[in-house]
């Protein structure tokens, strides 16, 4: 094809000598095998890749070793066959000399491939699968700050290409590792830009080459003229930095990218030669990026030439292969002399991006002369590419007006180190530069995080003062009630005094049977301490045993008393009062029978289970079916009856535990959402509107669950009545609800990927969602329907007062975690899990507390036996329960004054160890049956706990990635913490199903 695009041209520039035919005399050549290779972490722009092998591991050439965490990152392989001998920080090619995480592999010689094949035709895969399998090859930008090739290559709907430049510039001066590359497999740079114009499907092509490469120019003419691509080879004039991805789109299109903006915004995509060919090898031979081309020159260096390196490999490997005199190089400079670093540790090996090393002698690389002041002779401003007035933010820079600096576009400059260059005082303006932009972003974290710490004291001062004025208004309201219940009461005084069929009935009603036999069981009970703790000081010669046995006789008597009187109660024959019959309940009659069905058919459906698969005790399961169609014809006996009018029914209690639980989660679902949305006010989210709507919706549910719960306590009457069992309702309603949030996760991600089958998952939500709004109705009915009994009040004071000071806890270190992440501290990980263990420590005891108001009961709190468990989660809670009243009653022992001792709170301790104990092997026996039960249906319940732990771990990373990202990656890594989320769920989900 011939050139005929117009060139146009850029601001600025400079010509510095090229040194460019020292190692373009010979042809690419392999480098050795290395016997060691050093595989940083990160060797790309974004977040480090995480390790999936471990020490001592054996390892294949071409296998992945460390997985890309976050959107912005990209997988490491190896690049030889060996053995992992070490994961630990190591010196890597940065312009700070610092060290950073890096995988060592010992070379056993083999150089054996992991079995590998490329895609036969890649035009036959969706594109979405194609860029999936360019990030699983671990390609990055080759020629410059190493971005992950995939994040280009899926820029969305919102970015159309309209031109894809291919970058063939290599202006700076010595290195020519593209030009050789060009010479020599210019049919693969070919291959590389077919696929990439098949993925991004742009209306031009331009290949941007400068005119100091004739023999690359007729390679690429003699194998991209036939190309049926709309391609141009278009030939630049020599200058310095055309180079510059900017530079470069200014000269082939006259288009100039807007300050702080991408390419993208205006259509246009690069891509260097290099990365072409190396995701030709990828597509069609199946190899990940484990080479590339590396210029070795300089004075110094024996064999000047363009070799074929292993990442990983030490440049002292590389330097000795091309046969360096080290008593002649004065510098090592990584890169090229304008924009490279030098670097004295010839251990630091090579990465993705070096394409240079350059073993300069002190000739031709002298030493800095001192700096000088500035003459303000505007040199640095005629050639600063960027159009930027280099002296004034050197001024700037130097007086630390950063401010200024900024406002004068200090970001827009590329530190191509052309001002530098020119100056004639020798100043090293790019250094002044780099300062001031770290300062600048120093500045910027600080002020983020002094909004945000405004944002919240603001919000803590609004919520105070709602809740002060909330906190008024049910006071009022308290009083206006207790006033009209004072009111009601003489009322019904008055017209008791004058009825005398009332006071008649008042007197006729016989003992109370159930507060005898509780007051029996209360004597018994500290009759049973009583004697443990004279037998346990007996048995230890402990003193005070005679005011023990008095104690004891004490408690002997007062237990005859009770028994007697129980007894008494019992042989008395009751006297029918003269008030009528409590009226039939048929709604509550109805309810029940609709709940001993549904307990049927779920043991029916468990019985079938058992006998398909083959496994559980099916002669219990069918005694469980016959004992609930008994109880199932019963209740539609009595449902049946007390339609017709042959039998009363007693009327059923409302417990509002369950309705106080579920305002608890609203509260914490609250407190999520509002943490969310102010995490995306703080980074400027588009979402945070949508977030804000999602946080009033939430509010209102929470205010309708609190009226309905006020209501409920309301309009309670003192009558005891029966409860209705809800609780299989309510676990269908747990078991549905858990179903639609599969189906929604699933129903967006089909959404997101285009599938065709979004619409039907849509449906299917729909209906789920129908059902599991019919289960809710019914329970809102059974509710609603039931009135209030009065029952005994647990005391949770002090379980309350553990989980207030547990919640501080774990406040407090959320706020040391997200310092130690915002200001980069290694132990931000470690913080992060002791984060994650507090909140479980807060969960377990917020669901004790959870359950002791459940099992609250008409009699006073005794040490009495268990109700029957079922679940894990239940055996778990109950054995929580035990521990946390045993580290109770221990404290009390502790707490006692030296030397003095308890013997009834020791024989407390005991009995509670015991039960701790029995509770303890109830569960463990449990988490076996389900472990085994597991293991039939091929799940290893271990590693799924592991599993579901790291997908969590993965939501985290993901979610400090998108926190720290800027705002034109923020799209990707939110659609990256979606599927994270979505993996997550769905491991949880499956773990939650065998802890049931």
């Amino acid at each position: 094809m011939k050139n005929t695009v117009k060139v146009h041209g850029f601001h600025g520039g400079i010509h510095p000598p090229e040194n460019k035919k020292q190692s373009t005399g010979a042809p690419i050549s392999l480098a050795p095998v290395p016997a060691r290779v050093i595989l940083p972490l990160q060797q790309h722009i974004g977040l480090p890749a995480e390790p999936v092998v471990s020490v001592g591991d054996r390892v294949l050439k071409g296998q992945l070793v460390a997985e890309a965490v976050g959107r912005i990152s990209a997988n490491i392989h190896a690049s030889i066959s060996g053995t992992v001998v070490a994961i630990a920080p190591h010196p890597v090619p940065h312009m700070s000399g610092m060290e950073a995480g890096c995988l060592i592999i010992e070379s056993d010689g083999r150089d054996e491939w992991v079995e590998h094949q490329g895609i036969e035709d890649y035009t036959k895969l969706p594109k979405q699968d194609l860029i999936e399998y360019i990030r699983q090859s671990g390609i990055a930008g080759m020629g410059g700050a190493g971005f992950p090739t995939d994040v280009k290559l899926h820029l969305g709907d919102d970015h159309i290409v309209n031109t894809l430049i291919i970058n063939a510039a290599e202006c700076e001066p010595y290195i020519t590792a593209d030009d050789m590359l060009m010479r020599e497999r210019a049919d693969e740079v070919l291959g590389g830009i077919e696929i990439i114009a098949h993925l991004l499907k742009p209306l031009h092509i331009m290949v941007g080459i400068e005119d100091n490469k004739p023999q690359a120019i007729r390679a690429l003419h003699a194998a991209l003229d036939n190309s049926p691509l709309n391609l141009d080879i278009v030939i630049t004039p020599t200058k310095y930095p055309s180079g510059g991805e900017k530079q470069l789109i200014k000269l082939l299109t006259g288009v100039e990218v807007p300050s702080g903006r991408i390419p993208a915004d205006v259509g246009i995509v690069c891509q260097n030669i290099g990365t072409t060919t190396a995701i030709y090898r990828a597509v069609v031979r199946g190899e990940p990026l484990i080479s590339r081309i590396v210029t070795v020159t300089g004075q110094a260096a024996g064999h000047k030439q363009n070799y074929e390196v292993r990442i990983g490999t030490r440049f002292t490997d590389l330097l000795d292969h091309s046969e360096v005199r080290r008593e002649q190089m004065h510098r090592l400079v990584v890169g090229g002399p304008m924009m490279g670093i030098t670097v004295t540790n010839e251990q630091i090996p090579v990465i993705k991006t070096t394409n240079c090393l350059i073993a300069g002698s002190i000739e031709e690389m002298p030493p800095q002369p001192p700096a000088q002041a500035c003459i303000r002779c505007g040199m640095c401003e005629q050639v600063c590419p960027a159009e930027l007035l280099p002296q004034q933010l050197y001024w700037f820079a130097k007086g630390k007006e950063f401010d200024k600096a900024r406002h004068h576009n200090l970001f827009d400059c590329i530190e191509c180190g052309a001002c530098s260059y020119v100056c004639p005082s020798n100043i090293p303006l790019v250094q002044y530069y780099r300062f001031a932009k770290a300062e600048i972003r120093k500045e910027d974290e600080e002020q983020r995080k002094a909004d945000h710490a405004r944002i919240r004291f603001e919000a803590r001062l609004e919520r105070l003062e709602r809740e002060k004025i909330e906190k008024e208004e049910r006071r009022k309201q308290r009083a206006i009630e207790a006033a009209a219940a004072q009111a009601a009461k003489k009322d019904a005084a008055l017209s008791n005094a004058s009825t005398p069929t009332a006071s008649s009935a008042a007197a006729s009603t016989g003992p109370d049977l159930k507060q005898l036999k509780s007051n029996a069981a209360i004597a018994r009970t500290k009759l049973r301490k009583a004697e443990k703790a004279l037998a346990n000081a007996q048995e230890k010669g402990l003193e005070g045993i005679e005011t023990l046995q008095a104690t004891l006789q004490q408690l002997q008597l007062k237990s005859d008393q009770a028994e007697k009187a129980y007894t008494d109660a019992q042989n008395t024959p009751p006297q029918k009062p003269t008030q009528a019959a409590p009226e039939t309940d048929l709604k509550q009659l109805k309810n029940n029978a609709a709940i001993a069905r549904t307990k049927l058919k779920k043991a029916e459906k468990q019985l079938r289970i058992a006998q398909e698969s083959g496994t559980g005790d099916i002669d219990t399961l069918n005694a469980q079916i016959a004992e609930l169609q008994a109880k199932s014809l019963a209740a539609e006996k009595a449902y049946k009856d007390a339609e017709s009018g042959n039998a009363p029914a007693a009327t059923a209690s409302v417990n509002t535990a369950e309705l106080e639980t579920d305002i608890a989660a609203m509260q914490g679902k609250i407190d999520k959402a509002e943490k969310a949305w102010k995490a995306a006010v703080d980074s400027g989210s588009p979402a945070a509107d949508k977030m804000a709507a999602g946080v009033d919706k939430l509010k209102d549910k929470l205010k309708a669950l609190q009226d309905e719960l006020t209501h409920i306590r309301n309009s309670a009457s003192a009558a005891p009545t029966a409860t209705a069992d809800t609780s299989e309702l309510e676990s269908d309603i747990a078991t549905l609800q858990g179903k639609v949030d599969k189906a929604v996760s699933a129903w967006k991600a089909a959404v997101e990927s285009g599938s065709p089958a979004a619409d039907k998952m849509a449906a299917g939500v729909d209906k789920l969602k129908d059902k599991l709004k019919a289960l809710q109705d019914e329970l809102t009915h059974i509710r609603a329907s039931a009135s209030a009994a009065p029952a005994a009040i647990a005391d949770t004071s002090e379980l309350e007062s553990d989980i207030a000071t547990l919640q501080g806890k774990v406040n407090k270190a959320e706020s040391a975690w997200k310092a130690a992440v915002e200001s980069g501290s290694p132990a931000a990980d470690k913080m992060a899990a002791g984060v994650d263990k507090l909140k479980d420590k807060l969960t377990t005891l917020q669901d004790e507390l959870a359950q002791v108001k459940t099992s609250a009961v008409d009699t006073p709190a005794t040490i009495t036996e268990a109700e029957p468990v079922t679940s894990l989660k239940e055996l778990k809670q109950q054995v929580s329960i035990m521990r946390t009243k045993l580290k109770k009653a221990e404290k009390q022992l502790a707490e006692l004054p030296e030397g003095e001792t308890n013997p009834v709170l020791e024989a407390d301790i005991a009995e509670l160890k015991a039960r701790h104990d029995a509770a303890q092997a109830i569960f463990n026996a449990a988490e076996a049956e389900k472990a085994a039960a597991a293991a039939q249906q091929g799940i290893d319940l271990k590693q799924l706990k592991i599993d579901a732990a790291m997908a969590r771990a993965a939501v985290t990373k993901a979610e400090r990635a998108l926190s720290k990202a800027e705002d034109d990656h923020k799209q990707t890594l939110e659609e990256e913490l979606l599927a994270a989320r979505t993996e997550a769920e769905k491991l949880n989900s499956t773990l939650e199903r065998f802890s049931e």
